[in-house]
């Protein structure tokens, strides 16, 4: 059986904010938040990265669904009858941006330093979709506008990379100049964060007990 392994509210805001410092160094202008996963990690990361006198960092939202497949399983202590993942091969838009209005209220993505949020980097699958779908409408919306000339740069931010085999890949420049930032790396294993889980209270008490604060 796959190890399971618990993680509390505190482990992600320390893991967000020990990787705020090393963020910050590329200036992020505007985040993008995979949904679900990625809303909390990034409203806790804007926290940190936020200078003074400065405004808040904007948060954009895209769903995409990769995880299609469930594997009932009535023996998990903080979820009750949980459900399992197993990763899809397909990814499927559930929400994604309106660039024209967008590009009306002053959100431009173009010429601009993008960081795009997930809680785990499993497949790679889901991150691979949204940064090349992201890059090829912006490129089209600066090609529209008489912007092409403007350089946008994608930046991604995950609580959790796991230590396996990768689906499909990011852009090798991304890689090289680092614009690519996992909290940690971790092996294969089935990570339980606190927003999926029923019974908060236990949660936490397994997410201590493990040594995950």
């Amino acid at each position: 059986m796959t190890e399971k392994v618990y993680i509390s509210y505190n482990h992600v805001h320390k893991l967000c904010q020990r990787s705020a410092e090393e963020i910050k160094k590329f200036k992020p202008d505007l985040m993008v938040a995979i949904g679900g996963g990625g809303f909390i990690p990034a409203r806790i990361l804007r926290t940190f990265l936020k200078t003074p006198g400065s405004k808040n960092i904007p948060i954009q939202a895209i769903g995409l669904s990769l995880y299609e497949e469930y594997v009932s399983n009535a023996n998990d202590p903080a979820e009750g009858v949980s459900q399992a993942e197993e990763a899809g091969v397909e990814v499927v838009r559930t929400q994604w941006l309106d660039f024209n209005t967008m590009e009306s209220h002053a959100l431009s993505l173009i010429g601009k330093n993008i960081l795009v949020v997930d809680e785990v980097d499993d497949t790679r699958t889901t991150l691979h979709y949204a940064i090349s779908e992201l890059a090829k409408d912006v490129k089209a919306q600066a090609e529209k506008l008489g912007r092409s000339h403007e350089v946008t740069k994608f930046f991604v931010f995950v609580l959790h990379n796991k230590d396996k085999p990768k689906r499909a890949q990011l852009p090798e420049d991304m890689m090289v100049e680092g614009r690519y930032i996992a909290a940690e790396t971790v092996p294969d294993v089935w990570i339980a964060y606190p927003w999926e889980a029923t019974d908060i209270d236990l949660q936490t008490k397994l997410s201590l007990e493990q040594g995950n604060i």
